[in-house]
């Protein structure tokens, strides 16, 4: 899939799920769970333990048009490794502006991590597809969200951090294009004890929240396509 069809895949599906795993087993079996329950798309960070093999493996193995990322990209070299392993997206958790330039001229979409309005400006400028705004939850969550789409309403900010089941609407509402979510998704107890039903139940309860929320909001803003 090319870099505008995964950056319409996420707009769509609105819901990144953030695999976090102490083992390949457990990485593995969060991204089919997450698969089962509804959301095609699948972030490995770097944190995980054989993370690149992980990669190569769910793209082995994955359906077509399933959507392998790699989060937790620190930089060139690493990105260069997540993409020679299968990476369909790149991820970062804070503003590296080499990484955001290699991935534009890769041709791979990149979702940079920023906090401040500058930084979120300088991504998008750079080239950065959707911005990551981490941590979210610690400066105020969805109003955060929402006082920056005053000014920045051009720029898909995709908050991850503090998004639960009782605040992921409030997120939709306040004008996030997508939203990232880890542990809340991807439990780690579930992990732990193989239960991929948890994993599997609580992706389709966040694909409901976005749908329902998105239907029901009037449509305001700018298309979420570059100009």
């Amino acid at each position: 899939m090319d870099k505008q069809g995964v950056r319409d895949r996420i707009a769509e599906i609105g819901v990144v799920p953030v695999v976090r795993a102490s083992s390949p087993r457990e990485a593995v079996l969060a991204g089919e769970a997450v698969c089962e329950g509804g959301i095609p798309i699948i972030e490995i960070t770097m944190t995980v333990p054989g993370a690149l093999e992980v990669i190569r493996e769910l793209e082995r193995h994955s359906a077509s048009g399933v959507l392998i990322g790699a989060g937790t990209v620190l930089d060139v070299e690493m990105a260069r490794r997540c993409i020679d392993a299968g990476a369909q997206f790149l991820v970062s958790p804070g503003l590296n502006v080499p990484l955001v330039e290699f991935a534009v001229q890769e041709g791979i979409f990149v979702m940079a991590g920023a906090l401040t309005p500058t930084e979120i400006i300088t991504a998008w400028k750079a080239g950065s597809e959707f911005v990551k705004v981490f941590p979210c939850g610690q400066v105020g969550g969805a109003k955060y969200i929402k006082a920056l789409k005053g000014p920045l309403p051009q720029i898909p900010l995709v908050p991850t951090g503090g998004i639960n089941f009782a605040t992921a609407a409030e997120f939709i509402e306040a004008g996030a294009a997508a939203l990232g979510i880890g542990g809340e998704l991807v439990e780690a107890t579930a992990l732990k004890s193989g239960n991929r039903d948890i994993i599997v139940e609580n992706a389709q309860k966040f694909l409901a929240i976005v749908k329902q929320t998105r239907a029901s909001a009037l449509p305001t803003g700018p298309s979420l396509q570059r100009t």
